[in-house]
């Protein structure tokens, strides 16, 4: 009786640790505790159950939170356009692309799209804490050259490689932050501009262009859901994953101006935050951000994370590309939120 016992206790173990395995080495099975209650790197990770202090603390952010720009880090090597950045306990990782020959709008769509392809180059750029460059990774097949917004999930950074233009296609990327090995996971058809890795399911979630549409896979890439962004407010840029089970984003749109400041030639940059659950596809909160950078450009325009220590909030972005004003500078906002009634 006790040998059969033991048996199915290790029977039970065994099946435990081939589940951790099953996917592919992400931080589901072992989640960091360090962005739950206390400070952490932006973009990673807490256990899953209950909401993580950046989620209730988001959830009391409103247009009157008082953001102080508190730091302000250049980086000295070509950034090209910058577009998502993630945080690990060693390095910094930003992604961009390197627009080779840009895309042209067809008078009518050809083929299904609205644009020719371009040519271009995908980084994945890694840093140490200080911004010194240490490996320029390429990632991207063909046409397929534009890394968007990224995320880390404790283990690996998650790097979504689509064509520039909408309804097209898309290379999902897992690179391993330590060693930064590059596994390419899957493709997908359409645009995907975004991805998060939600680890209470231990499945993936990315947005699509202007993010008007989100789709959750497996790992294997096996599309489980699919649904239509219900809010208009802006178009997310760069998301991370917030315990439990949502997903925060920033972003921006562009809005015309009056007829005498030059209509819709003279664009009007809103920028905004909002968090998303992953359960409900719900947009349970979103706020403006209007804060600026050194180019003029509205600071959640393209990288954006946040941590939350307790009721105080650290935004980190990178909104001008590496031609632009200063170059690419890592900006840092903090605010204090007030507490809940």
């Amino acid at each position: 009786m006790i040998a059969t016992r033991t048996r199915g206790i290790l029977t039970a173990a065994a099946a435990i640790v081939l589940a951790a395995s099953a996917i592919g080495g992400t931080a589901v099975a072992q989640a960091a505790d360090d962005d739950h209650r206390g400070g952490s790197d932006p973009g990673s990770h807490a256990q899953d159950g209950r909401d993580s202090a950046l989620a209730d603390a988001f959830n009391r952010v409103d247009r009157g939170t008082a953001w102080q720009q508190t730091s302000k880090l250049k980086l000295n090597f070509p950034t090209y356009h910058t577009e998502g950045i993630a945080f690990s306990g060693d390095h910094i990782f930003l992604s961009a692309v390197q627009i080779t020959e840009p895309t042209t709008k067809f008078a009518t769509p050809q083929n299904g799209f609205d644009r020719t392809p371009g040519k271009g180059i995908g980084h994945l750029f890694v840093m140490d804490k200080a911004g010194n460059l240490q490996k320029d990774i390429t990632l991207g097949e063909g046409d397929m050259y534009h890394p968007g917004g990224i995320d880390f999930d404790g283990t690996n950074v998650w790097v979504p490689v689509a064509q520039y233009r909408p309804d097209s296609s898309a290379i999902i990327y897992r690179v391993d932050a330590k060693t930064l090995d590059v596994h390419k996971q899957f493709e997908v058809k359409d645009h995907f501009g975004g991805i998060v890795m939600d680890k209470q399911t231990g499945h993936l979630v990315g947005n699509t262009w202007g993010s008007r549409r989100f789709a959750e896979w497996d790992l294997q890439g096996k599309q489980l859901a699919t649904w239509q962004n219900p809010n208009y407010f802006i178009d997310y840029q760069d998301c991370q994953y917030v315990p439990s089970s949502k997903m925060l984003c920033g972003g921006i749109t562009n809005l015309p101006q009056t007829p005498a400041a030059g209509g819709t030639a003279g664009t009007y940059e809103l920028g905004g935050m909002a968090m998303i659950d992953l359960k409900s596809h719900a947009v349970t909160r979103d706020v403006p951000f209007q804060q600026w950078s050194t180019a003029g450009h509205v600071a959640t325009r393209n990288p954006f994370k946040m941590t939350a220590d307790g009721d105080h909030l650290t935004l980190k972005v990178a909104p001008d590309n590496g031609d632009e004003g200063n170059g690419t500078e890592i900006l840092t906002y903090e605010a204090t939120i007030k507490a809940a009634n």
